[in-house]
């Protein structure tokens, strides 16, 4: 299989060498993050001058390795192979998540256990030991476990295949490049597949043999698989609109003839963040300056994956072209939410409020960015619909209109900015320029 560079995330982990920290590597699996770390950071290594036996490394997820499930056998692995005090080791554990938490057998008290958890701490007091772990279950590895480590982890997020990386990589006419990316999506593997029917079937079959049997078996929710499943088909239909659990549940009392608690949907739509497969967007009132609890919108994380759950049968580009965004904001380290701005006008007498969307209010550091996705902006009319929202956000952040057509780059008389989708993609500079 080809292997990317994955530069950004390179970076990203060598600047946390040796720093005394546990290396926390998450994503949706088949992302990537084995190559990147079993890989592209082990040869960077090597190049670096540590010799391949100072590279000690486990993969959880493969059967042969199925003993090392048990945190006590995963220790003594790593300690019976750090056998020279003066040289230091480099030790890769992969899908950690997969790590049995078990009763501690030296102790009767039958709350005492022992997971992943204890034996990171403990090889991390190993003092010429840098540790890297992966997982693809942010529950495991978010806030709850980095609080666990001390404050002792630094988490590097990887996702698949940015339309950046995606585009350098692409063998084919580059014209066509966009419209393969937001039809098939960014997974590694699928890049390297030329058909249709591969590459549809290897989406497919991530979801059922994966993902969700990933999101049934950790939860113990198996008898709710049609319940999942039918979730999973609905947040993709309607990707990119506002929804709550209460809407989503009268959806399938309605069209599937199913009762779902409100409660139930949005535990259920947590375990599928949880494993990386959606994102949640929440609303912000622009003038109010405040965040709207419900509706929110939801966006999956690799377009590839959205339309493979419904047959590849709704390949809207409009709405692929938000995910899109949304997602490679979320990856350059942005902060997103939806945003709204209220307006009065008056009709018929009536002084009447209206709410008007701004696709992504972007946060990062002390910046903010508003930015529209519209597939066109040819009709003066539509352009007009497409920036009502933006003229009426009283201040002076940047303001981007994003748009499918080819054009140069520039500004109109309020100082909104037009680009392309996919020179916005490939050019990172254009939020700061």
């Amino acid at each position: 299989m080809k292997v990317f560079p994955r530069s950004q995330y390179l970076k990203e982990i060598i600047a946390l060498k040796d720093n005394g920290r546990v290396k926390i590597i998450t994503g949706l699996r088949r992302c990537g993050k084995s190559v990147l770390l079993f890989e592209i950071y082990r040869d960077y290594l090597v190049n670096e001058g540590v010799d391949s036996e100072q590279i000690i490394g486990v993969a959880l997820d493969e059967l042969s390795n199925a003993k090392y499930r048990n945190p006590m056998e995963l220790d003594k692995f790593f300690r019976e192979k750090i056998i020279d005090s003066s040289k230091r080791y480099y030790l890769f554990i992969d899908e950690i998540q997969m790590v049995s938490e078990i009763q501690n057998p030296y102790v009767d008290d039958p709350e005492a256990k022992i997971g992943f958890v204890d034996v990171v701490l403990g090889l991390m007091k190993i003092k010429n030991a840098d540790v890297y772990i992966t997982g693809s279950n942010s529950k495991m590895l978010s806030s709850d476990i980095l609080t666990q480590f001390r404050d002792r982890g630094d988490e590097i997020k990887v996702y698949p295949l940015s339309f950046a990386e995606f585009y350098d990589a692409y063998d084919g006419d580059k014209r066509e490049a966009w419209q393969e990316y937001y039809t098939y999506g960014g997974m590694p593997v699928v890049l390297s597949m030329d058909t249709h029917e591969k590459k549809s079937k290897y989406l497919r079959d991530l979801f059922e043999r994966t993902y969700l049997k990933d999101v049934l078996e950790r939860h113990k929710v198996m008898n709710d698989e049609v319940v999942l499943a039918t979730l999973l088909d609905v947040i993709a239909s309607g990707v990119g609109a506002l929804t709550n659990p209460s809407k989503l549940s009268n959806t399938f009392k309605t069209e599937n003839k199913i009762t779902v608690a409100p409660e139930t949907i949005d535990k259920y739509l947590g375990y599928f963040m949880d494993a990386y497969l959606i994102q949640k967007a929440v609303r912000y009132d622009v003038k109010g300056r405040k965040y709207i609890k419900t509706p929110s919108k939801y966006y999956y994380s690799d377009p590839g994956l959205r339309n493979a759950r419904l047959g590849f049968r709704q390949i809207e580009e409009t709405h692929l072209m938000e995910n899109v965004l949304y997602n490679d904001l979320i990856r350059r380290g942005c902060d997103v939410d939806v945003g709204v701005v209220e307006i009065a006008t008056i009709e018929n007498g009536k002084k009447i409020r209206k709410q008007l969307e701004v696709d992504f209010v972007v946060n990062r550091g002390n910046d903010r960015y508003y930015i529209q996705s519209a597939l066109t902006i040819a009709d003066p009319e539509k352009k007009k619909q497409e920036i009502a929202s933006l003229l009426r956000i009283p201040d002076s952040f940047k303001k981007i209109v994003v748009v499918r057509d080819y054009l140069k780059p520039y500004k109109d008389d309020n100082g909104i900015q037009y680009v392309g989708i996919e020179h916005f993609l490939r050019d990172e500079s254009i939020l700061i320029s």
